[in-house]
């Protein structure tokens, strides 16, 4: 199903969020909701606390490399549970990032350029994977959301004083007592 997005200034995006145990049937709902919702927003990814979940899940939406001309190569949708990020590149990479949840907000952020991930499948199955540009870009990116941490969070004071003004409007528009 569908799910409705929290946004910048709703508690939710700063929790760390809880391992889970094992695989149920309600994790295998919220894999597939995650899923449908990130189509339906057409995202890179998204994770758990996004959609009001404090649970270690996310998906992703982008494969390794880029297309001719540097841009992500779209893939279908990966399920990653209880994530364990290693091994990040020492070549690092500056690149603009947006996030469903600070919509219109977009800004340069130095990540690795590679990263390991260890995580487990809807089978239960522990599995690891080498990711590199995009990718690896969205998988830290989606990472930072099971630990409280927004891409905003990353960029120079100097530069978030400047998105001030944008992401307050944001916390007033989405989180006023109204809607």
């Amino acid at each position: 199903m569908i799910k409705g997005l929290i946004y910048y200034g709703h508690p939710g995006l700063r929790k760390k969020c809880d391992e889970i145990p094992e695989i149920t049937d309600e994790i295998r709902q919220l894999a597939q909701d995650l899923i449908e919702t990130v189509l339906a927003q057409d995202g890179a990814g998204l994770a758990a606390p996004q959609i009001g979940e404090s649970l270690r899940i996310f998906v992703i939406r982008y494969d390794n490399g880029n297309d001719d001309e540097g841009l992500p190569i779209l893939c279908p949708p990966k399920i990653f549970i209880n994530p364990k990020l290693t091994k990040p590149s020492e070549e690092m990479v500056s690149h603009e990032e947006g996030c469903l949840s600070i919509p219109g907000v977009h800004e340069n952020v130095i990540r690795p350029l590679t990263i390991t991930i260890e995580a487990m499948d809807l089978d239960g199955k522990i599995f690891h994977e080498d990711a590199t540009h995009w990718r690896a870009r969205v998988m830290m990116h989606e990472n930072d959301h099971l630990n409280g941490v927004l891409f905003i969070d990353r960029i120079p004071p100097a530069k978030r004083t400047k998105l001030n003004s944008a992401i307050n409007e944001i916390k007033k528009k989405y989180n006023s007592p109204h809607n």
